[in-house]
């Protein structure tokens, strides 16, 4: 678009002084005679850009006059290139940044262009292939953004199977007005609004995701933090139903940390070394599978369906793999 094009060529001759429609039709990929034709709309819409005739001439800004588009401090604009740098994946996600740099005062530009280089974010875990977000995603940002109510299919969880959607069943037609899409762990959701109230959809649920042509208000006191900030706490609740107390050697609570995450509690530490730790999951059985492995390096100390849920898999290992005679 031409206004996306004058903001770009203002920015440039911000952080150059001088410029020739040569240098502007290079760096914004145009033609010399579209960079020219923009030159001269910016000083007849009374931008102060004046030509300069001569061998070393160009176009410059009267007096060295500025337009700060961003209104940043050097904080600010340190911290927002640090987080939006490594993420800055699409052209225009880049060309975004490129242009918020230009926009910046000079004594900003070099710490946030070394901030946007800081750190490099590679999703991809040992052993496996990078993830790409699935297509329905960009539509549905799309749709948040339009407010664009949208009609899809959703294959709800089955028994055993709750997500953070909450409901059970098959597949059936669903229509609601998104309000926002979360990345939780690669793991893609939307938050939206229904004809019975606020639902979270996981979005790898969702098929046959078209407009329906109507648009939809958000609400003017939803907050997309403090909702999912709800869902998550609805969710984790049902993944911790039953807790179990048990004792580990405080060198591997780390280890117990790392398999239970935020349901693992170090309650104390004891004289021997040892850790009294609490931790917890949907049923009894998921504890007892984990800790297993652990053979007697783990205690558990309550609560019984765990200690028995551990007896029967200590027996069906016993079972099927009979202690072999001493040589």
């Amino acid at each position: 678009m031409r206004a996306d094009r004058l903001v770009a060529t203002l920015l440039f001759m911000q952080t150059r002084g001088r410029v020739t429609a040569a240098e502007v039709a290079a760096e914004l990929e145009v033609s010399v005679a579209t960079a020219r034709r923009d030159l001269e709309a910016l000083s007849t819409a009374g931008v102060p850009v004046y030509p300069q005739p001569g061998r070393h001439g160009g176009w410059s800004l009267v007096g060295g006059a500025r337009t700060d588009l961003s209104g940043l401090s050097a904080a600010e604009a340190r911290a927002l290139f640090l987080l939006a740098g490594p993420t800055a994946v699409s052209a225009e996600a880049k060309a975004a940044l490129r242009k918020l740099l230009q926009a910046l005062p000079a004594p900003f530009r070099t710490e946030a262009e070394a901030a946007a280089g800081a750190t490099l974010v590679d999703p991809a875990g040992w052993g496996e292939r990078a993830k790409q977000p699935p297509e329905v995603v960009g539509l549905l940002q799309e749709a948040v953004v339009r407010r664009h109510r949208i009609r899809f299919t959703y294959r709800s969880p089955g028994r055993g199977d709750r997500g953070a959607a909450g409901a059970t069943g098959g597949d059936d037609e669903r229509v609601a007005d998104p309000w926002g899409v979360v990345d939780k762990g690669d793991v893609y959701y939307l938050v939206a609004g229904t004809a019975k109230g606020r639902r979270t959809f996981r979005v790898d649920r969702m098929s046959a995701v078209t407009a329906t042509g109507e648009t939809f208000g958000r609400p003017a006191d939803f907050d997309l933090d403090t909702a999912w900030g709800q869902v998550v706490g609805e969710v984790e609740g049902m993944r911790s139903r039953t807790w179990a107390t048990l004792l580990i050697a405080d060198r591997f609570v780390w280890v117990l940390r790392d398999h239970f995450g935020r349901h693992c509690e170090v309650l104390e530490t004891l004289a021997d070394g040892r850790a009294r730790v609490r931790v917890g999951a949907p049923e009894a059985r998921d504890i007892a599978r984990t800790l297993s492995g652990w053979g007697a390096a783990v205690e558990v100390l309550d609560p019984p369906s765990v200690r028995a849920e551990l007896g029967r898999i200590g027996a069906e290992l016993v079972h099927l793999y009979p202690a072999a005679p001493p040589a």
